[in-house]
């Protein structure tokens, strides 16, 4: 779940947001203490901020029972929880899910990177004469933190971020096969005699992914 900035709410103290975003990673209900351990913190510190969301309407609170003694309590996500006033989001979760799905075979991969020359197609600026710097600030748009390099016969552009690296451990050829077509077609709209001589994927985490422009 994609959480917008909390608002006045109980999940603008930073604690409570982290404890929330716990459950939501986990997908699952938790007890108090598997939740202090998580977090290093005693439990009756961590009591009062889930009794603290569960007022706010952001969790719900169940009792289990496991051996003797009293139930303990067992903490969940609410279903009717709007974080910052907004009803929840997953996208990176589904652009995940749809990277998973879609097979990496040549056909496949082929069809990927036609839908990016699409996407790229209505992402490209107006150019301003001079591509490389209009293709190096669409890229930094689109959060790849390049940095551009001019160089005889072109340019090229080392990606410092890699936005998608969540998607990209799912399926990186369809991933990245995508992101190629989205940058070939910005180029295009850029310079149309302009030719996308390299695009070097590397490790997501890491980023440093080339690109490499043959000028026309």
């Amino acid at each position: 779940m994609d959480l917008p900035l909390p608002a006045e709410d109980a999940l603008a103290q930073p604690t409570r947001a982290q404890i929330f975003n716990f459950l939501v990673e986990r997908r699952a209900p938790a007890g108090t203490e598997e939740v202090a351990e998580n977090f290093g913190l005693h439990p009756n510190g961590i009591r009062r901020h889930l009794e603290r969301l569960l007022e706010g309407g952001f969790v719900t609170r169940g009792r289990i029972r496991a051996g003797p003694g009293r139930p303990r309590d067992s903490w969940a996500v609410s279903p009717d929880a709007q974080p910052g006033g907004q009803r929840p989001r997953a996208y990176s979760d589904l652009a995940g899910w749809l990277a998973r799905a879609i097979p990496a075979d040549a056909r496949r991969l082929r069809e990927v990177e036609l839908a990016g020359e699409e996407i790229g197609a209505e992402l490209a600026p107006s150019p301003s004469g001079d591509p490389a710097r209009d293709l190096t600030d669409a890229l930094a748009a689109l959060g790849f933190e390049p940095t551009l390099s001019r160089e005889e016969g072109g340019f090229s552009c080392r990606l410092g971020n890699c936005p998608y690296r969540d998607s990209v451990r799912e399926n990186q050829a369809v991933v990245c096969g995508l992101h190629r077509g989205i940058t070939a077609a910005i180029l295009a709209r850029l310079d149309p005699a302009a030719e996308l001589a390299e695009f070097e994927p590397r490790d997501p985490e890491r980023a440093g992914c080339l690109v490499g422009v043959r000028a026309g």
